[in-house]
């Protein structure tokens, strides 16, 4: 009996300490889940912490973003706004993030509820990840799509350009207009110089020279030469949820002639050139195999996040795909030998004063 009680009494100890742990931790934070299985955010609820997304994943597919990015346009003018960061973040609250689930005809449903006066919280409102999936789609995409004015020719002028304001996608593809590349969905590859690790960005397959664009309009964070990315460049959006990565550039003339650290760069600008620098430990070196421009995107939701080993950085390729719709014109200085915009853009409410 005694024995019998001995026992009894370690398990209660047992049972108590466990119980305590799990209260503290309770306590201090919490973890939700997708319907997948994934974390994807974690938050204090009582020590103060702050609370912000901790992990992301983006696949939303070309065919999606092309459609809702579409529906948002045509319905500028329209009695009922579409909002495409809307429409895909319902969508991928729907696959549980999945988009290789995706159907025009779910989209249309969507849409048609919406023409016909349900709101969207109504429609969401069950919906248990919307939330999460608007806040991390609006990271991504949130300024992709807005009123600026851009320079065009004007027929009646010659080869004067006038101004015309505009609707719609207001960011670039990272390669000039006129350059062709390839590429193919690399995210997450793995890669080995210097240690084992996962590609982070996506490989655009070119010509030594080509002109970088500036996908975004934003704050120039870096820029020189990496080990791995050879001379680079990052780009941070002038929200700071965005940092745009552009790695392996040319060598000897890496950047463009009026790029410096902390300069304000509009959406469409050339900032450098493709080459294949990096993968090396000596400056200024050619050790890639194939010329091509290393392009990432990270995301940032609490400035914590920015260099650390939990860094959240996204698959661009469909992203990529998406910005061929708006490819920036280029032409070359024949004295200096940079290449600079052909068309200038000013975007509304960018909150830089150019």
């Amino acid at each position: 009996m005694f024995y019998f009680l001995k026992i009894n009494k370690r398990i209660y100890k047992v049972f108590i300490a466990f119980a305590l742990i799990t209260a503290i931790l309770a306590a201090s934070t919490f973890v939700v889940f997708n319907d997948r299985g994934l974390a994807i955010s974690a938050a204090a609820d009582s020590t103060g912490e702050k609370k912000f997304i901790k992990w992301v994943e983006f696949n939303a597919c070309y065919q999606a973003m092309e459609r809702a990015l579409t529906l948002d346009v045509k319905s500028r003018s329209k009695e009922v706004q579409l909002n495409w960061v809307e429409l895909l973040s319902y969508l991928a609250a729907k696959y549980g993030g999945n988009f290789k689930k995706y159907k025009s005809k779910d989209m249309d449903e969507l849409v048609s509820k919406l023409n016909k006066g349900q709101t969207m919280e109504q429609l969401t409102e069950n919906m248990k990840y919307y939330g999460y999936y608007h806040e991390a789609y609006d990271a991504i995409l949130g300024n992709f799509v807005g009123e600026y004015e851009v320079q065009v020719k004007d027929p009646d002028n010659g080869d004067s350009l006038r101004w015309e304001k505009k609707y719609g996608l207001k960011v670039f593809s990272p390669i000039a207009r006129g350059y062709s590349f390839s590429h193919y969905d690399d995210f997450g590859n793995g890669r080995t110089f210097g240690y084992a690790r996962k590609h982070l960005g996506n490989d655009l397959m070119g010509s030594i020279g080509t002109p970088i664009i500036a996908v975004e309009s934003g704050i120039v964070e870096v820029m020189g030469w990496n080990m791995y990315g050879g001379w680079r460049i990052g780009i941070r959006s002038f929200d700071q949820k965005r940092y745009y990565y552009y790695a392996h550039l040319r060598k000897d003339r890496p950047f463009h002639a009026d790029l410096y650290e902390g300069k304000a760069v509009k959406a469409g600008e050339v900032i450098g050139y493709l080459g294949m620098t990096g993968y090396s430990t000596r400056e200024n070196v050619n050790n890639i195999t194939t010329p091509h421009l290393h392009f990432g995107m990270q995301i940032i939701f609490d400035e914590s996040q920015k260099e650390c080993v939990n860094e959240l950085w996204i698959n661009v390729y469909e992203i990529v795909n998406l910005l061929q719709k708006n490819r920036s014109s280029v032409v070359k200085d024949e004295e200096t030998r940079d290449y600079y915009r052909a068309y200038d853009i000013m975007e509304e409410n960018s909150g830089y004063d150019f």
